[in-house]
């Protein structure tokens, strides 16, 4: 029959879903004797609750009991936790705000608006590649039986990760009674890229009673396949231009104001990168050969991305359990995680600051936004454009295997151990190929409605003519991510009994290797008609942006697929005409650029007190890290190593008071750390010569002096759980972070590096700010009782409410500090909600979701231009829809509908009161919809 859940009134599961569990506080927790106390007491309450309403109940219930402040999300059924992977799966969890909504799914998660988050499996710390985290949208939904996010931190936890942990638990065989099939398929059509997509699981697991014990043996795959199209629009960055009837002496009309220049020797016209950027009021000026001249903001260029993607997600998870007896158990554990991603990116670009070619009335040829110096629109002669197809294939292969067994030993004392291994690998390819045009003109307007660019061509039709375009650079590079790690942990639980309870105790060894390998070459333009080359370099892509603003629907460009299906007759072709240097495959090699090995010992104590309605679980954790690090650079070859030792006490606390059964009250004070991640370790330079004419390049690198990022937290929490299946909950919140890490400027010469300069801005990163995130978050689980077909329906939501600030350094051109700026964290929305209407009756469940966050600073732009260096997006949301309808017990039929509104993705700069979305508006990207209808069947 159909897999059911016996969900007991007011009592946890957590006794069954972690049966099979080590009881290993660095792994699943032991079940409590409180827990089997309840369970004993109220199983004359019992109701039999599936689907939906069951899995939110649950949910809820391992809310209540945990002592950690957590959040958990939980699977309806075997091979049915709602959405298509574990990122979209916490969207609607209080606290919880997802971002990087493309390819057709939510990429990104952060917890409180921080990502730094520490990611397990089955308890065990997880990674991908040479990162500190697991890319959480790579674990298949249909793998995963529970989803926990921890809030806060016990001394028994993993130190890492400041925003908090989400541990992912699969499924063991020791899970189920006995024999057990689940197998799902859906056929998800993604309605940008006009594609319908498979996505199939199966799980096969069975458990034995033997004269030896119980054995069990589980296997579960999944495997998805995701054709999609990404489709964006953006506005370069600003700089300033002469105006049209007052040029400075010595400029024409609208040209552009380099920051130096021959004409005004030994004087810095304006300073790029301020923070605010320049004044935009009207009339504002430059001070020019001592005349003080008006100036004009515009943008250097607009461009437009027409992604086309294939993405693959492969897995396999399988576990073998042995229970000998009713004191210990056995579990061996495998999980493979893949990724497959093909990209072919149709990059359209064309520049919009000449001044050379500006017709008989340069004054007629633009408008300025109301009350600003800001260009809106512009008409611009002989504008120099570029295309460029841009192939990448992506690939990773990530595997664990663990072996962990638990005892009983007499009545008090319980032991667990945990011995994994795991490597990561990722693997990346790019090539790329140019062409080249001069258009007679091209219009544009920065903001033709709603924050979107639009621009047209003299002649629109001209763009997919390939006798028009000269075939130009070609571009071709690949790099190789790796880790791996042992890890082996000891844990152990004491019944003392009476006020300490319990005193748990535990050790923690972790080996971690983390490297990167890499190559580059490009070539010159090949300066022959695209024309002439085979016809399938020609690449026209569909109808584009769906009609949302007036721009150019079509283009030809360099076929991406074509030239990675002919890469070395591609490559031959550029190395007999232009650049004989440039190899082809049998002689590439990566080389790698740092290889680090980190090594950890972590040691904790903890005691659990017990005082009538009082909890107190109190203790410290102390963490050893030694990290040795070699870096090759690439552009020297010139071999260097660096080292660095952190010693840390962890203390934390957390106090549970039982006002009443079901009032609880909550307080956690806890210490954290964020390691620097690995890549930001490597001082070895990432260069771009000097683009745009400003007379100088950029580029950035790391740095091996960067050291641990350190929180300090507090959390209080009030519980109420009103109904056996409803429950309101509030908590307050704050971060005090020291040593977060900020780009820090400064202006460097580098010789050999074939590019158009020796002088570039690099941006390294350093512990150079402090700052506080606070706030509050209330979440709402409420079924009422209704009568007829109106029972089974309820609401789940949360708002989260955010206020950040750090301090970040003001720096002159020179790189020197002279002051400092207070802004909020990057990725910090102030406000953000979610709210589901669900239903469950009889056959029928459904969840109507939508989410919304609040506008926030994404990240800080190069300082090379005269826009405010920071980019923010608007404010992001999505309205989602999921349909179950059983034909009987064990099968059932699913429609799931993820972006119901066509929403957008939009961003802008501004950096304080300077800047906005209507004038300083920046991309805009179209998100696709998806429709998914499937069949689950499930025996049990």
């Amino acid at each position: 029959m159909a897999l059911k859940r016996r969900i007991l009134c007011s009592a946890s599961l957590v006794a069954l879903t972690s049966l099979a569990a080590p009881a290993a506080a660095q792994t699943d927790p032991v079940t409590s004797q409180e827990t089997q106390d309840t369970l004993d007491q109220q199983t004359q309450d019992d109701i039999v609750v599936t689907g939906v309403r069951a899995s939110l109940i649950e949910g809820l219930q391992n809310k209540r009991d945990a002592t950690q402040i957590i959040e958990s999300v939980v699977a309806e059924d075997v091979g049915k936790l709602p959405d298509n992977n574990v990122v979209e799966a916490l969207q609607r969890v209080t606290g919880i705000q997802v971002t990087n909504r493309t390819g057709g799914e939510a990429s990104a998660i952060s917890i409180r608006g921080l990502s730094d988050i520490t990611t397990t499996w089955n308890g065990r710390n997880i990674f991908t590649a040479s990162g500190r985290q697991f890319a959480l949208a790579d674990i298949p939904a249909n793998l995963v039986r529970r989803i926990d996010v921890y809030k806060t931190r016990a001394a028994e936890q993993i130190e890492t990760g400041i925003a908090g942990q989400v541990d992912v638990f699969t499924r063991r065989p020791l899970d189920f009674d006995g024999f057990a099939f689940s197998a799902s398929a859906r056929g998800i059509y993604n309605e940008q890229a006009d594609t319908f997509n498979p996505n199939v699981s199966a799980l096969l697991s069975n458990r034995w009673s033997t004269g030896a014990g119980d054995i069990g043996v589980l296997v579960n795959v999944s495997y998805a396949k995701t054709k999609y199209r990404d489709q964006s629009v953006t506005a370069g960055a600003m700089v300033p231009f002469a105006t049209a009837t007052a040029p400075p002496a010595g400029w024409t009309p609208l040209e552009r104001i380099q920051p130096t220049d021959g004409r005004a020797p030994g004087q810095q016209l304006w300073i790029p990168g301020l923070q605010p950027g320049l004044p935009t009021a009207p009339g504002s000026t430059l001070a020019i050969n001592g005349a003080n001249v008006p100036y004009y903001l515009s943008r250097d260029a607009v461009f437009m991305s027409d992604l086309y993607g294939e993405r693959e997600r492969p897995a396999v998870n399988a576990a073998l359990q042995w229970a000998p007896n009713e004191s210990s158990e056995y579990t061996f554990e495998f999980f493979w995680d893949g990724y497959r991603n093909t990209t072919f990116n149709n990059l359209f670009f064309t520049f919009v600051d000449w001044w050379g070619n500006l017709g008989p009335n340069p004054a007629g040829s633009f408008t300025l936004f109301p009350d600003t110096n800001i260009m809106k629109t512009r008409t611009v002669g002989a504008p120099f454009e570029f295309n460029s197809g841009d192939a990448t294939k992506q690939r990773t292969d990530s595997f664990v295997y663990a072996l962990s067994g638990k005892w009983s030993i007499g009545d008090r004392l319980k032991l667990a151990a945990d011995a994994a291994y795991q490597k990561s690998e990722f693997n990346t390819e790019f090539l790329a190929m140019r062409t080249t045009r001069v258009a007679n003109s091209v219009f544009v307007d920065f903001n033709q409605g709603g924050g979107i660019t639009a621009f047209q061509f003299d002649n629109n039709v001209l763009l997919r003519d390939p006798a028009q375009w000269t075939v130009g650079e070609l571009y071709d590079n690949a790099n190789r991510n790796k880790g791996n790690a042992w890890t082996g942990t000891i844990d152990g639980d004491y019944d003392v009994g009476a006020f300490l309870k319990t005193i748990s105790f535990g050790v923690r060894y972790d080996k971690r290797n983390a490297s990167e390998a890499s190559r580059a070459q490009d070539a010159p333009s090949l300066n022959r008609p695209f024309a002439s080359l085979d016809p399938g370099f020609r690449f026209y892509n569909k109808p584009f942006f769906d009609g949302r603003s007036n721009v150019p629907r079509s283009w030809v460009v360099a076929n991406g697929y074509y030239l990675f299906d002919h890469a070395d007759d591609v490559r031959s072709l550029y190395r007999s005409t232009v650049d004989p240097g440039i190899q082809t495959s049998d002689a590439l090699t990566l080389n790698e650029n740092f290889n680090i090995d980190e090594t950890t010992w972590a040691a904790y104590l903890q005691g659990d007190f017990e005082l009538g309605p009082l909890r107190v679980q109190a203790g410290v954790r102390y963490v050893n890290v030694k990290t040795d690090m070699n870096f090759l650079d690439a552009i020297s070859g010139a071999a260097t190593g660096a080292s660095a030792t952190t010693d840390e006490f962890l203390p934390s606390a957390t106090l549970r008071y039982d006002i009443t059964d079901n009032l609880r009250l909550r307080f956690n004070y806890g210490k954290t750390l964020r390691r620097p991640n690995f890549v930001d370790l490597n001082p070895n330079l990432n260069l771009t010569g000097d683009l745009t004419n400003v007379g100088y390049g950029s580029g950035s690198g790391g740095n091996p002096d960067l050291a641990p990022t350190r929180a300090t937290n507090y959390d209080a929490a009030l519980e109420w759980y009103f109904e056996n299946d409803s429950a309101i909950y509030a908590t307050l919140f704050r971060r005090e972070i020291d040593g977060l890490v900020v780009p820090f400027r400064s202006i460097e010469q580098v010789t050999g590096t074939g590019l158009n300069t020796t002088t570039f801005i690099i941006n390294r990163p350093t512990n150079a700010s402090e700052g506080v995130l606070k706030g509050a978050e209330i979440g709402l689980v409420y079924f009422p009782t209704l009568p007829g077909l109106l029972n089974g329906l309820g609401v789940q939501g949360s708002v989260t409410f955010l206020d950040s600030k750090q301090n970040i350094p003001i720096q002159d051109a020179s790189g020197t500090v002279t002051g400092e700026v207070e802004t909020p964290f990057f990725g910090v929305s102030d406000l953000s909600y979610n709210v589901t209407l669900a239903y469950d009756n009889g056959p029928v469940g459904a969840r109507l979701s939508y989410v919304w966050r609040k506008e926030f600073l994404n990240n800080n732009e190069a300082s090379l231009f005269a826009n405010p260096i920071g980019i923010w997006r608007r404010p992001e949301k999505s309205l989602d829809l999921q349909l179950t309808a059983k034909v009987n017990r064990r099968l059932a039929v699913t429609l799931d509908a993820v972006n119901l509104t066509e929403e957008l993705s939009q961003s802008y700069y501004a950096f304080g009161d300077a800047g906005g979305p209507d004038t300083h508006s920046f991309g805009t990207s179209v998100l696709g919809r998806t429709f998914a209808l499937g069949l689950r069947y499930s025996f049990d």
